[in-house]
């Protein structure tokens, strides 16, 4: 018996042995499972999120689409409303047209009428163009002597061109030759032809061109140099008036200029005291030059002079000009004289003249 019972007691550890193999293996099963289940979620949580990500970002497009839509409505709308008005006005004129032409046509008048009432208008306002053209012609200097500058631009200038007796006073002081003071001294030690061709110099010369061509055919003119000294630019006319409408000593004026080498300093006052000799006296001056003087009636004593000497001399030497005549002044550019275009720009004021600073293209 004891045997016996020794033999089923081992054969019960052997069961619960197999048992507990058993449960193991479920468990594992489980776990192997239960790890499946977890990798498959998180794929599709992931594929689930990007498949939202990808719907929400359509959802942003339609929604910016729809914005612009309804921009884009209420532009066309905008358009629809104003071409609506404007068909609307269109529509008014036309019916106000057609009541004009019915009242037009009850009163008698007909379209050949209107036509030849408005034709003669037409020639009408033809004539009075060409007569303002042939006045426009005989006041001009045009007539008398063409000239066209090499600048890029045109100019209302306001210079009073007009006149019976015009007096033009050109500064041929060695201040011609240049801007500044530096190359005044180089071009003065140069060669006379390279000094007649000077940028400077050569524009003061246009500028006479200019005027002499722009003023009336009927009138008469004179051009005076001056540096320390004034004389007519053309021999044997001293105290003569020219006429404008001579053409060729227009074109003999223009040539002896060309032959003139700035030099020397510059007195107003002779050159304002040379009108003096015209008679009768002139009723319109044009002054061209750079800046204030640097002497009087005689040369100064020492070899340099102020600006507040210059200024007295400007001073002085205007108490010698007409009174009554305007002066109209073409100030050409000059470093270190800074007082030149206030004093001038006051006397164009009160003579009633013009004052000018052109550019370098000009005339």
């Amino acid at each position: 018996m004891a045997r016996k019972k020794r033999e089923f007691t081992t054969f019960n550890l052997s069961f619960l042995d197999i048992m507990s193999c058993g449960f193991g293996a479920v468990i594992l099963v489980f776990l192997v499972i239960d790890h499946s289940i977890k990798t498959e979620s998180k794929d599709l949580n992931r594929d689930l999120l990007s498949e939202v990500s990808m719907l929400e970002e359509d959802v942003r497009d339609g929604q910016a689409g729809l914005v612009k839509l309804h921009n884009t409505l209420s532009e066309v709308d905008e358009q629809t409303v104003e071409a609506q008005g404007q068909a609307t006005r269109i529509t008014d004129d036309i019916a106000n047209y057609e009541a004009m032409i019915a009242g037009l046509k009850k009163d008698g008048f007909t379209e050949r009428t209107d036509i030849e009432s408005l034709k003669a208008e037409i020639r009408s306002l033809e004539e009075e163009v060409k007569k303002l053209r042939q006045s426009a012609e005989k006041d001009s200097g045009n007539s008398a002597r063409t000239f066209v500058g090499e600048g890029n631009r045109q100019y209302l200038t306001g210079l009073n061109l007009g006149g019976r007796n015009i007096a033009i006073l050109l500064d041929i002081s060695s201040s011609m030759l240049a801007d500044k003071l530096v190359n005044i001294i180089r071009l003065r030690n140069m060669d006379p032809a390279t000094q007649r061709k000077a940028d400077k110099w050569t524009r003061a010369l246009s500028t006479v061109d200019w005027l002499t061509a722009q003023l009336p055919p009927g009138s008469k003119y004179q051009v005076i140099t001056f540096n320390t000294k004034a004389a007519p630019a053309l021999e044997n006319t001293a105290g003569k008036w020219l006429d404008v409408a001579d053409q060729p000593q227009l074109e003999k004026l223009s040539a002896q200029l060309r032959k003139i080498v700035p030099s020397g300093g510059t007195s107003l006052e002779n050159a304002f005291a040379s009108l003096q000799q015209l008679s009768p006296v002139p009723d319109n001056i044009f002054l061209i030059t750079d800046g204030l003087p640097t002497q009087g009636a005689s040369p100064p004593r020492g070899n340099k002079v102020s600006g507040d000497e210059r200024q007295r001399l400007y001073r002085e030497a205007v108490r010698r000009l007409p009174r009554n005549v305007p002066v109209n002044i073409i100030l050409g550019p000059m470093e270190g004289d800074p007082l030149a275009a206030s004093e001038f720009w006051q006397l164009a004021v009160v003579s009633g003249g013009s004052f000018m600073a052109p550019s370098k293209d000009w005339p």
